[in-house]
């Protein structure tokens, strides 16, 4: 069946997967190519089952995403102390006053509009699947693997420690792609850097043991979705990274699972989209590290509702230098863990590439990734 009949429905639900999966990447063209071509229906291949868990709506009894304002004036232990509560409930907060230049951010957010709303011709040359590339455009990294593929294309870039050279960057993103990434490296060490006084460790410890070595750059674009309903623009999972710093539009769409106050209850909640913040969550390894005292919480992106009008956002993980690094990361040792016994590691020592092998080869299943790495079940511990 091709991916025409199956976006239409016909023999939904008897197809062939791996064939229809394989028809989609041959095009080259991504998500925006079936809303190009004008699909008026999700195919199967895109279909996620429902999720039983409600989205929450924001209000006293309930979870929040913290703002905090990194402004000059700040004081640091109220810094320190802001960014240590946010890290151990939510995982997530968003940072204003960052110093990050708007006049970047929104050139940012336009420079990957475009590239993804240029003709596909123009895209197929840097089209790859795999990670052997510095700069690579694809629709669904772990396509393949996962139970059901994602309405979102994306554009990823290493950036650091080694940026790509300008001709092998698209023209569209040249001259910001680079710049970004670096100005959100040096936001991600300077929050390290309150995190790291929250774990009772020196200013500097984390950025010492390299977690913001590597930047790696997602662009991704979430077209317009017929049936907004029947899928999702990125599966719940965690973040292979130390830390990241997302960009979002106006348009929003990112939700993290929170557990609702009191109630027991758990569910989806909203990051709003704030004029000139940058959203920061804890990824699986700074969880690993902090010996789980700070969360690398779920997260999902809904579909786009929108007829007419594409989501963008631009996420920079920061993590160790996946090409050079030989160091082990578990939990660092005291204060974190208690040579008495009584506050034991959680997690069994792992390098950068055992940890990116296990979620590759995992994609986004719905699982978590540090799940595979536990020494054994235990609660996780309090501060």
């Amino acid at each position: 069946m091709s991916a025409t009949r199956a976006a239409a429905g016909v023999g939904r639900g008897y197809y062939d997967r791996q064939r229809e999966l394989q028809a989609f990447d041959n095009t080259k063209a991504g998500v925006k190519g079936l809303v190009d071509a004008g699909v008026t229906a999700v195919p199967a291949i895109f279909h996620h089952k429902p999720d039983p868990l409600p989205v929450l709506q924001p209000d006293a009894a309930t979870a929040t995403i913290p703002v905090i304002d990194l402004s000059s004036c700040a004081r640091r232990e109220d810094l320190v102390r802001a960014a240590k509560s946010a890290a151990q409930t939510v995982g997530f907060f968003q940072v204003v006053n960052h110093g990050v230049s708007g006049d970047l951010l929104a050139e940012t957010l336009a420079a990957v509009r475009r590239f993804n709303e240029a003709p596909a011709e123009s895209k197929r040359p840097y089209y790859f699947r795999g990670n052997a590339r510095k700069v690579r455009f694809s629709s669904n990294f772990d396509l393949f693997q996962a139970p059901a593929a994602n309405w979102r294309d994306t554009l990823f870039c290493d950036v650091a420690p080694d940026p790509p050279r300008p001709e092998e960057l698209p023209e569209a993103v040249r001259h910001v792609m680079v710049e970004f990434g670096g100005a959100a490296r040096a936001l991600a060490e300077r929050v390290l850097g309150m995190l790291s006084e929250a774990l009772g460790l020196a200013r500097d410890r984390l950025a010492e043991m390299g977690c913001v070595e590597g930047v790696g750059v997602a662009s991704n674009y979430y077209p317009p979705c017929p049936e907004p309903d029947l899928t999702l623009g990125s599966t719940r999972h965690t973040d292979a990274s130390f830390l990241t710093v997302l960009l979002q539009d106006d348009m929003g769409g990112l939700q993290v699972l929170v557990d609702q106050g009191g109630e027991g209850r758990r569910g989806w909640l909203d990051v709003p989209p704030l004029p000139g913040a940058l959203v920061i969550n804890i990824g699986d390894l700074l969880q690993l590290v902090s010996n789980g005292r700070f969360r690398s919480v779920e997260h999902r992106v809904m579909a786009n509702r929108s007829r007419d009008t594409a989501r963008v956002s631009v996420a920079a993980f920061c993590s160790a230098d996946v090409i050079r690094s030989t160091r082990v990361y578990g939990p660092v040792g005291e204060p974190i863990t208690s040579p008495d016994g009584s506050d034991p590691p959680l997690y069994r020592s792992i390098t950068i590439h055992e940890y990116l092998a296990h979620f590759l080869k995992k994609g986004l299943d719905g699982r978590h990734t540090l799940d595979h790495f536990l020494l054994q079940q235990q609660p996780t511990p309090t501060v």
